[in-house]
C-alpha cells in the first residue's frame, strides 16, 4: 500500500517543520510548499518533497496540492507589527482562500487548518484571569491589531467555506508555541532569547498559555485522525504569567529574575517611538502599542475540549522553555 500523500505549508517554519517531522515519522509522503526565498534550515537532512511556489498564489498552490489526500495549512504571516499593517491581512487572507480553493478541487480528504487562539475572546462577564474556551470567538472589529484581524478573517473563511461548500476541513487553536526548531524566531522566542541574555529587566502584569511545539503538532495529526469537520480545538499548554515565565527563564540561564513591575500607561509613548523607528529600519520593534493593549488580558487558555475529543496532552511548560533554551544555545541565539 502506497504511502499517504500530505501537503504542509508553513514546514519551513515553527510550527509547520514540527508537523512535518510527525507526519514522516507516521510513513506519509511529505509534500511541502516552500517560496525559493526561504530558509531551508528546518527541511534540512528531511526526506520531504519541495512544491516551490507563494499560498498566495493559486496556481502554485492548486500543483501543489494535487494527488493529496490530506492538507494541513500552517503557513501565515506571523508578524505582530508591519510598516503597512495590511500587508499581514492581505496574505493570511488570500493566502488562505487560495489554500482551501486548492483543496476542494484536489478533493482532498481532510483539511487541518492552523488558526491562533488570537482569535478567541472572553466569555461575557467571565475574568480577564480566567481561562478561555473555543465558545466566544472574536469578530473583525474585536481583534486587536493587524495578526489577530488576520487569523479572524482566515477562520471566519474557512467556516464559511466548510459550511457552503463542503470544505472538509478541522481547526486548531494553538496556543503559544515555544521550543526546538525556532529559527526566526518568533516574538515569544524573541523573547526567551533576550530574557536568557539578561535583557529584559522588567515586566508588565499579563500572562499567556505556553504549550511545547512539539505536542502543539501532535495536537494537529490527532485533529486529522479525530477532530470534526468544521470545530475548532485550542491546543494548549499552562497558563504562566510573565513575571514567572520570566523568572523560570531567568534560573536556567544562571541569572537573577526580573522584578520591577511596569505600569503600561508610561509605556505607550515608548512603543511609539519603537514603532517611529521600526519604519525608518523595517526592523520589527521591541515592543508595540497592540502589544500594550493586548497585554491587558491575561491570556489564558484551556485544551479541555481537546483533551476530550482528540486526546490531546501537554507537557509541563518548564520543560518547553528549557527545549527551546538549549536550542538557541546550540545554534549561537544566545
Amino acid at each position: 500500500m502506497s504511502a499517504d500523500r500530505v501537503l504542509v505549508t508553513g514546514a519551513t517554519g515553527f510550527v509547520g517543520s514540527a508537523v512535518a517531522r510527525l507526519l514522516l515519522a507516521r510513513g506519509c509522503q511529505v509534500v511541502v510548499l516552500a517560496r525559493r526565498t526561504s530558509p531551508s534550515t528546518n527541511l534540512d537532512g528531511l526526506d520531504v518533497e519541495i512544491a516551490y511556489g507563494d499560498m498566495t498564489d493559486q496556481a502554485s498552490m492548486e500543483a501543489a496540492a494535487k494527488g493529496a489526500r490530506h492538507l494541513f495549512h500552517v503557513a501565515a504571516d506571523y508578524r505582530l507589527w508591519a510598516r503597512d499593517p495590511e500587508d499581514i491581512v492581505r496574505a493570511n487572507r488570500q493566502g488562505t482562500q487560495a489554500v482551501m480553493n486548492a483543496a476542494l478541487k484536489a478533493g482532498v480528504e481532510r483539511v487541518v487548518y492552523t488558526s491562533s487562539v488570537a482569535t478567541l475572546g472572553i466569555p461575557p462577564g467571565q475574568d480577564r484571569m480566567a481561562p478561555a474556551d473555543e465558545s466566544a470567538p472574536l469578530t473583525e472589529q474585536t481583534a486587536i491589531g493587524a495578526y489577530k484581524r488576520s487569523k479572524v478573517i482566515a477562520e471566519r473563511l474557512v467556516e464559511q467555506m466548510v459550511a457552503e461548500h463542503g470544505l472538509p476541513a478541522v481547526i486548531v487553536n494553538p496556543s503559544t508555541p515555544i521550543g526546538p526548531r525556532d529559527v526566526k524566531p518568533t516574538p515569544t522566542g524573541r523573547i526567551i532569547v533576550e530574557a536568557a541574555a539578561g535583557k529584559v529587566p522588567a515586566f508588565v502584569d499579563t500572562g499567556l498559555n505556553l504549550a511545547h511545539v512539539d505536542d502543539v503538532a501532535r495536537g494537529h495529526l490527532l485533529a486529522l485522525d479525530k477532530g470534526r469537520i468544521g470545530q475548532r480545538y485550542i491546543l494548549g499548554g499552562q497558563d504562566v504569567t510573565l513575571r514567572q515565565m520570566l523568572a523560570d527563564i531567568a534560573a536556567l540561564a544562571g541569572r537573577k529574575p526580573p522584578t520591577v513591575n511596569l505600569p503600561r500607561g508610561p509605556l505607550y509613548p515608548l512603543a511609539s517611538l519603537f514603532e517611529a523607528v521600526a519604519q525608518i529600519t523595517g526592523k520589527e520593534p521591541m515592543l508595540t502599542r497592540d502589544a500594550l493593549t493586548m497585554s491587558k488580558r491575561h491570556m489564558f487558555f484551556t485544551s479541555a475540549k481537546a483533551q476530550a475529543e482528540l486526546g490531546y496532552t501537554a507537557r509541563p511548560y518548564k520543560e518547553a522553555i528549557a527545549d527551546a533554551m538549549s536550542w538557541f544555545r546550540e545554534h549561537g541565539y544566545l
